[in-house]
């Protein structure tokens, strides 16, 4: 069965979006991105320094990040420098913009 542009956009923008809210599924995330927002960026360490967690679970978590889209890494050896990904996180925006403001919630179910 052949599918209609409509639907393939669609489900393009389904799967992004489920792929943003897979990587926001996890506190520590949410918080490495406010961070990462309201700075320009920042080193692994510096993020090692400020959660109460071990550096490869700050790695794990970074690199869910940077799986996703929403973070890119700069080498900078020893260092890594991670920072927004801006065309990502105005994307992610949007499409939980679209989602939130989009589903009508009957009054009662």
């Amino acid at each position: 069965m052949k599918r209609s542009l409509n639907e393939i956009n669609y489900m393009d923008d389904t799967q992004e979006l489920a792929r943003f809210a897979k990587a926001l599924g996890h506190p520590t995330r949410i918080a490495i991105l406010k961070r990462l927002e309201s700075e320009s960026c920042c080193f692994t360490g510096d993020l090692v320094d400020e959660f109460p967690l071990a550096q490869s679970t700050i790695s794990q978590h970074l690199k869910e990040l940077k799986n996703a889209g929403l973070i890119q890494g700069e080498l900078n050896p020893p260092k890594i420098k991670y920072c927004i990904h801006q065309q990502n996180w105005q994307r992610a925006k949007l499409l939980f913009n679209n989602f939130f403001s989009n589903t009508n919630v009957p009054t009662k179910c």
